[in-house]
């Protein structure tokens, strides 16, 4: 394909390494058609991270060389063009920062939907991967208790990340009922396991639960956060000053080359990962 370019108001970048999230297989695989059709031939991928090469009419704030972490289009690419970014913090390698985007803009802005204060506590289905992670550590830090769930492999982790952990399956209600007696004040999906229908149980008002990944929560009164027309320059940047604060981490799991990006959407699809998957180009 020829190289794209950055048109106004847009950079583009030559891509170091790209960010794998699970919209991307989702999107592959037809099940958005609907919502967000495809048309061919496609690239894939909406995160990346690496070298400004090219400024677009009125961008100020980054030039050629600047190393930035952004979100865009057909990402997994030599060559990306970015709708917005952040520069990459003093310490952290592009590698990481390239599977920032996606979880910092959707994490930061869940939270808000949720608008839960200090003190409340907050159920996260789906709390091991990079969203669901980037959720527990900043309400963890604004005073927020948070009920993380997750496979049976990753409740040390959520542990480590200051979350009360349980498992997936059959009796969550009563088992998240055991584990905040007082009551769940909130609720997010992130895995879109079919849980819906206890997390309003759970919270007693639908309104109280937002799924990015279950489409069907509207038919029982919950909320679907899909970001679009959010300013995710501004999480971004905000995401980038809680790494360099030492607030949040957001671990690599796993990179893979740019001709194993099958392999890469495939484990992806699995459900169970924790951290960030990365697709690096050479």
């Amino acid at each position: 394909m020829p190289p794209p370019h950055a048109g106004p108001g847009r950079i583009r970048i030559a891509v170091a390494a790209a960010g794998v999230n699970a919209l991307e297989w989702k999107l592959r695989a037809g099940q958005l058609r609907d919502v967000r059709p495809l048309e061919l031939p496609s690239g894939t991928g909406g995160d990346a991270a690496g070298r400004v090469d090219e400024v677009g009419e009125g961008v100020t704030d980054v030039v050629p060389g600047d190393t930035v972490f952004g979100s865009g289009t057909d990402t997994y690419a030599e060559h990306a063009v970015l709708t917005s970014w952040a520069p990459v913090p003093p310490g952290a390698s592009v590698v990481e920062a390239a599977g920032w985007p996606t979880p910092f803009e959707t994490g930061l802005r869940v939270l808000e939907v949720l608008t839960a204060p200090p003190g409340a506590t907050v159920v996260v289905n789906g709390a091991a991967g990079g969203v669901g992670s980037v959720v527990v550590q900043v309400a963890r830090a604004r005073g927020v208790r948070v009920v993380g769930v997750a496979g049976a492999d990753n409740q040390d982790h959520l542990a480590a990340l200051g979350a009360v952990p349980t498992t997936y399956g059959p009796g969550l209600r009563e088992r998240v009922a055991a584990l905040a007696p007082d009551g769940v004040d909130a609720a997010f999906d992130v895995a879109g396991s079919g849980v819906i229908p206890e997390l309003v149980a759970l919270t007693g008002d639908p309104s109280r639960v937002v799924s990015i990944a279950d489409f069907s929560a509207p038919r029982y009164g919950a909320l679907v956060s899909t970001g679009v027309g959010s300013d995710r320059a501004a999480a971004l940047r905000e995401g980038a000053r809680l790494v360099a604060a030492g607030s949040l981490v957001l671990p690599v799991t796993a990179t893979y080359p740019l001709d194993g990006a099958a392999a890469a959407q495939r484990r992806s699809a699995t459900g169970h990962g924790r951290g960030r998957l990365v697709v690096t180009v050479p």
